[in-house]
């Protein structure tokens, strides 16, 4: 069985998803396939030779796929999938994994599954494991290769995969037909802000219900002197600025002490905190995703449980 990965970087970094996917994939006795896009051959090369324990790397070089376009990327990964033939291809539920693996199946013709949480190997067939409603439930599904999945981050562990570098090998793929371009990379304004580096955040999720809201989460924030951050839904509702969002499409955090209030834990933001050395929730809805990441949790009002919590560490507690 040969399993096709699809590799995100970013600033020439492999991101760990990557190996998260290898060690997934080795776990039920597959040969390890990377897959990379890159604006030249050098670029390529350069994260190729980052794939320690992979068997080989597929590169498609091309100014279109310098930078996240997934018009493009999805006709280099089809014409890749279609001329290779792999029994599997597996991304991260990511940003990007989302956006492609559902088209590529659809190119394809063949089954996909997202939410992926486990994989088993059983005569040719996958037995897949994959959460539903949020995460509230998980299914058992088997599923004929060839076959698309999308792997929830920490499904498997992160860290390089054992081996040497793999080969390479490039391949021309036409993208003179791509219909979207890439004009500008516009980074946001840090502003001084630094999530990455903060040895303690505290982040509010949809629950919070509206900005007159945050003064209450800015009191807890000041007593523990941590950083106020908010998942994706706070942000995109303007509640806190783009540079406070915890995700896959904000920062990626391993702080010291991690406290979510109303967060319910959605892949993309574990993606981004599930690194963190203490993880604390809170959540009104005891079947909330959120618990089976938390090393600990309180099912109960963030509105009650917050100002408690804030008076008593202003009170020395």
């Amino acid at each position: 069985m040969r399993a096709l990965i699809l590799i995100e970087h970013v600033n020439g970094t492999v991101s760990e998803s990557a190996f998260e996917l290898a060690r997934l994939a080795k776990s039920i006795g597959a040969e390890c396939q990377g897959f990379v896009c890159a604006g030249d051959a050098e670029a390529v090369s350069a994260l190729a030779s980052q794939l320690n324990g992979f068997d080989s790397v597929l590169g498609v070089a091309d100014a279109a796929v310098e930078h996240y376009n997934p018009d493009a990327i999805l006709t280099a990964l089809s014409n890749v999938v279609e001329t290779h033939v792999p029994d599997l291809v597996m991304t991260s539920y990511s940003t990007a994994g989302v956006d492609l693996a559902s088209a590529l199946a659809v190119r394809s013709d063949r089954q996909m599954l997202g939410y992926v949480t486990a994989i088993e190997s059983v005569d040719n067939k996958l037995s897949i494991t994959s959460q539903v409603y949020g995460g509230k439930l998980m299914a058992q599904t088997s599923v004929q290769l060839p076959a698309v999945i999308a792997v929830m981050p920490g499904a498997a562990k992160a860290g390089e995969v054992s081996g040497a570098a793999p080969s390479l090998t490039m391949i021309d793929v036409d993208l003179s037909g791509t219909r979207i371009r890439v004009s500008e990379l516009i980074l946001p304004d840090s502003s001084g802000v630094n999530l990455a580096d903060a040895d303690k955040i505290v982040c509010v999720g949809r629950a919070l219900g509206g900005v007159e809201k945050l003064p209450m989460v800015e009191r807890l924030v000041m007593s523990l002197k941590a950083e106020i951050a908010g998942s994706r839904p706070v942000i995109d509702a303007g509640w806190l600025p783009k540079v406070r969002q915890v995700g896959k499409s904000g920062t990626k955090v391993k702080p010291k002490l991690y406290l979510m209030a109303g967060v319910s834990g959605a892949p993309e933001h574990l993606e981004g905190m599930e690194s963190s050395e203490l993880i604390i929730a809170i959540n009104s809805d005891e079947q909330a995703p959120i618990f089976r990441k938390a090393h600990y949790g309180a099912v109960c009002d963030m509105f009650q449980l917050l100002p408690a919590l804030t008076e008593r560490l202003e009170n020395g507690g």
